[in-house]
């Protein structure tokens, strides 16, 4: 067993100071405000090109993801028992220094004067940026420190626009709700991660890797929020008017179909056809994801409706049958499934994508760029998963031992009444758990 070095009371704050003033001097020197003589905007799926007359048109949507961002996100990973203050805390944290670092390394492919001029556009695709984050923090959750997190958030989101440019830029393929290049991309590169960081101390499990009522409750808001606004995360970027409407009524029809099919195989599966609260947070969702590449297009309700609906089933049965095998077999420790929300559902959407514009249901697509597009994502999340592991695995930056996994205690200032509770609830569980076996 390694030795580790979990006080952060000196690299934290020297790596954390240190990456911002580092992006404030990159801001000094690249970035300005917008002042409306932009040709158009650089587009996350698409080249589009707004004109827009009034430049906070797009702020709504911006609300939206925001929230989806920073609640959403945020809330669905509180799920642990004892980890709720990290959840929340770091997803906080890595959030806000993405977004910046995503604007830098975004921006940078579409200089206008040697300039990134912001635009409430650009700031959703700076959002954007780290939503593929925060589904590789899910895989990893309750295994990292802070330190930790913050390289690979550096990492994640360079690469992440390395493969957004190319997809979008060079490739010309479709991927207006980012089912390929932000949840397939972010959650292979979690897997990966997770992968290398491959702990065998805890593939027996660990005590505080599961949840409670009130934990579960929580959980639950976030998937509330994420399910609301992502109509407004697949359609943010889309074309302005119509197709922008289309987006819109597609991943709300996606996502309620997805629904049914997740709480009808949730009962399927479980013990007495009863619901298990991991599917209902998260396979509901999965809807979301995998419209995402043909949100914009002519699919017809019924094809939205049919996707979400496959992807209620796919993911449902991920968390019930192959989450387990992935940890056993392949020694990836995926703590929040996101394989099953993010990583299937997002090559499905791409798949569907693929399908959708062979069919002519997109104008000037291309069937192979979108094949093409699915393979870049998932080769630039593979290959740069694993770099990014090996380099997080190095033994300074103050990862928690097995026995302080999943807790919040290690990072955190935690209340003494919590810590007695949990005493307390760990010994009315064992006590009941002795009462059962009698």
């Amino acid at each position: 067993m390694p030795g580790y070095a979990t006080n952060m009371r000196m690299k934290f704050p020297i790596i954390a100071l240190a990456l911002e003033i580092i992006t404030i001097i990159l801001f000094a020197v690249f970035v300005t405000y917008d002042d409306g003589k932009s040709h158009g905007h650089d587009s996350h799926g698409n080249e589009t090109h707004h004109n827009e007359a009034k430049p906070l048109d797009l702020y709504p949507m911006f609300q939206d993801v925001h929230v989806m961002i920073f609640i959403g996100f945020g809330f669905l990973m509180t799920f642990l028992k004892r980890y709720g203050f990290s959840s929340v805390g770091f997803n906080l944290l890595l959030a806000a220094f993405g977004l910046q670092w995503g604007l830098l390394t975004q921006g940078l492919w579409h200089l206008e004067d040697g300039k990134i001029k912001v635009t409430i556009f650009k700031i959703i695709n700076a959002d954007f940026s780290t939503a593929t984050v925060l589904i590789s923090f899910g895989a990893v959750l309750g295994k990292t420190s802070p330190v930790q997190l913050l390289i690979m958030t550096v990492l994640e989101i360079s690469l992440f626009s390395i493969n957004e440019h190319l997809v979008a830029t060079v490739l010309k393929a479709n991927d207006v709700g980012a089912s390929m290049i932000i949840h397939a991309f972010g959650a292979y590169f979690g897997l990966a991660v997770a992968r290398v960081l491959y702990r065998p101390g805890l593939k027996d499990g660990h005590d505080n890797d599961g949840s409670v009522y009130h934990s579960d409750m929580f959980a639950m808001i976030g998937t509330v929020f994420l399910w609301m606004f992502w109509p407004s995360f697949n359609s943010a970027i889309a074309d302005p008017g119509l197709t922008q409407l289309t987006a819109v009524i597609n991943t709300y029809l996606s996502l309620a179909a997805c629904v049914l099919s997740a709480y009808a195989i949730s009962s399927l599966v479980e013990h007495k056809g009863k619901l298990d609260m991991v599917h209902i947070q998260n396979a509901t969702l999965a809807g979301g994801v995998a419209v995402g590449t043909c949100a914009d297009m002519d699919i017809g309700p019924y094809g939205a409706m049919l996707i979400g609906f496959v992807a209620g089933i796919i993911s449902t049965v991920g968390f019930k049958y192959l989450t387990p095998i992935l940890a056993s077999n392949l020694g990836i420790q995926d703590t929040c499934g996101v394989h099953n929300l993010h990583g299937m559902p997002g090559i499905l959407g791409g798949l569907a994508g693929i399908v959708a514009v062979a069919l002519g249901k997109k104008e000037g697509g291309n069937a192979a760029m979108q094949a093409a597009a699915l393979a870049s994502s998932l080769g630039f999340a593979l290959v740069g998963g694993a770099i990014t592991g090996f380099i997080m695995k190095l033994p300074f930056w103050g990862q928690p031992p097995d026995q302080n996994c999943f807790d919040d205690s290690i990072y955190w200032e935690v209340p003494e009444e919590e810590e007695e509770e949990h005493e307390q609830s760990l010994a009315h569980a064992d006590h009941l758990k002795n009462k059962a076996e009698v």
